[in-house]
Parts: structure tokens; sequence; C-alpha cells
């Protein structure tokens, strides 16, 4: 059986009130009497029931992270910032896989609620009406990481992804390319889609060469849509010769898919992707990329969350990190 708070106190001699006192690190303890009972807790093994405490305490020192792909670089780098920060201020992490799945997102929500943890970290696509509001309901504060709601009512921490798509696109028109294509993510995405997209378009109308929604493909983020995106793309009549990547994944693809009809990257076609994964440094040619400072990202977003459930003063809600660009053999500039 369990050893129990109770079988601590009957060993060290002493009420189960000072138990509770020397666990929780409570100083109005002495010495001597503090002594036998860690003495008694090691002797017994005696581990402390974490959920008892926090139902004591309203606090479960656990925050709950809800990440769209575990797998993926990009998230790995933020979950690495969000668990370093997390250990920094003494919280454990429950992370959840949510697939990018509108239903299973909500679940995962209400699941971590009912978990008791004492905030959440949301990482996800579209932030819908039905997401909207299951965020308002929430007893404990949630941060967006890596996410945009529409309205900019949630807390969150991004990079500007317009602006960065915009100064990569506008970097290759200026350097004297004529016609750029992309390979984006779904639209309604406001992150991957949208906001990238919506960077790109401006920076084609402002720099000369006009929108022409024919360069545009559409993809999942996947290496298999970056392929198909490309070969898309170059099958056009009056091709593209470089093309801007939503992510570093999509811009392997892209890569290789033009390579695998002939073309080389990047005389014939010049590529930037987006995120500056690991991936960027593994390819051939190396991908010049927008810089997006993940761990930052993630370690920014758990600090917030701890200025929300500690009740810490919060200057700025919304918070956007600069980003860069990374410039390597994909492109000639």
């Amino acid at each position: 059986m369990n050893t129990t708070i109770y079988d601590v106190a009957r060993e060290a001699g002493v009420s189960m009130a000072t138990v509770s006192r020397v666990v929780n690190g409570n100083p109005n303890v002495k010495p001597a009497t503090r002594k036998k009972v860690l003495d008694a807790i090691e002797g017994l093994g005696y581990r402390p029931n974490a959920v008892a405490r926090g139902l004591a305490s309203k606090k479960t020192t656990t925050v709950g992270v809800i990440i769209p792909d575990i797998s993926s670089i990009f998230f790995a780098e933020l979950a690495r910032g969000i668990e370093d920060i997390a250990t920094m201020y003494k919280y454990n992490i429950i992370l959840c896989n949510s697939d990018q799945n509108k239903e299973k997102e909500i679940h995962l929500i209400n699941t971590m609620l009912e978990k008791q943890v004492d905030g959440i970290l949301f990482m996800g696509g579209e932030i819908t009406e039905e997401h909207a509001e299951t965020f308002k309901r929430s007893p404990v504060p949630i941060v967006l990481a890596a996410t945009l709601d529409a309205d900019k009512e949630m807390p969150s921490v991004n990079i500007n992804y317009h602006q960065a798509a915009f100064d990569a696109v506008s970097d290759l028109i200026n350097a004297g390319v004529k016609r750029v294509g992309m390979v984006t993510g779904p639209l309604e995405d406001p992150v991957n889609g949208y906001q990238k997209f919506s960077g790109y378009k401006k920076a084609c109308e402002e720099k000369g060469q006009g929108f022409d929604e024919n360069l545009v493909a559409v993809g999942d983020y996947t290496y298999h849509s970056g392929l198909e995106g490309a070969q898309k793309l170059v099958g056009l009549d009056d091709s593209p010769t470089a093309i801007f990547a939503a992510t570093d994944e999509m811009a392997l693809g892209v890569i290789h898919g033009l390579q695998d009809i002939g073309l080389k990257v990047p005389e014939d076609v010049q590529v930037i992707g987006f995120d500056n994964t690991r991936l960027a440094q593994m390819v051939r040619p190396t991908l010049t990329t927008v810089v997006q400072p993940m761990y930052d990202i993630g370690a920014v977003s758990m600090r917030l969350l701890t200025k929300y459930m500690n009740k810490e003063d919060v200057e700025d809600e919304v918070v956007a990190l600069p980003h860069l660009m990374e410039y390597r053999d994909s492109t000639t500039f």
C-alpha cells in the first residue's frame, strides 16, 4: 500500500499538520523536528500526493500545452522553450497532440480544465467562434503561441508573419526576379496561410510584379505538398523563377520537386522558406529562410502565462518578437 502522511507523522512522532508544513516548505518548523520528518519521509519512501495538495491550495503547478504535431521540428523547438521556462518557474507540463483538428482541440482544452491545470498554452490553426467561446469560459488563463486570433483579444506571442513574408518576397523582387510564386498553407489558417499569403501578395503588388493567383499553390504544410506545388508552378506557361514557401518543410519539397524535373536551385529557380528549422541546413542547396525564433516564442509565451497565473502585471498581452532573414545557397543574393 502507498505510504500516507499519517504513516510519516506516526514514524516521526509528530502531527500530520507538522508533516504538511515540512512538505510544503513552511519555515515555522524547528530544525530538529524538520530533520525527523525528512528522515521518516526518506525511510518510508513517502511521495506527497500532488492532486490532494492541488485541491487544498487550489493550484496544481501544472500547465496544459496543446500542440498540433509533436513530431514537427517547429513545434518541438517551441515545446523546448516552454519546458525550460516552466521548469524555471517550477511548473509541470502536460503535452498533448491535437492534429490541428478542431473537435480534438476543443476536447483537449476541456480535458485540461478537468485535470485542474493552472493555465493552458495553445498552438493551433484557425481560431473559430467555438474556440473563442471555449477560451472565454475557461477559469484559468490561456495564452496562444505561434497562433493568432483575428480580433487579437487573446494573449499571444508571435512574429509579424505578414511583414516577414513581405520582406522575403521583396528581397527576391529587389534582386531582379520577375515572377515569384508561392506555396502556401490553407488560407483559412491565420498564420501559415492568410498572414504569409497577404504579405506575399502585398510585395508583388507594391514591388511592380503584380499579383497573379495562378502563381499561388495551396498545400497543407507537408513535404509532399511542396513537391506538388513546385511541379504545378513550373508547369505554367509563364512559370516563376523564384518560389516562396510558407514553411521550411514545404520548401524542401519545392527544392526536390524542382530537382526531380531537372531544374537547378538557385540557377533556374530560387527558393525561400520560412521558420529556419534544422531542415534548412540539411537540404542541398542549403535553404534561405525567414528566421522565426521558435524557442523564444515558446519561452516568452510560457513566461507570459506565468504572469497571468501568478496575478503579475502584464504590460503587453499581444507580443510580436522580431524576425530576420538567413541567406543561404538556395538564392543568389
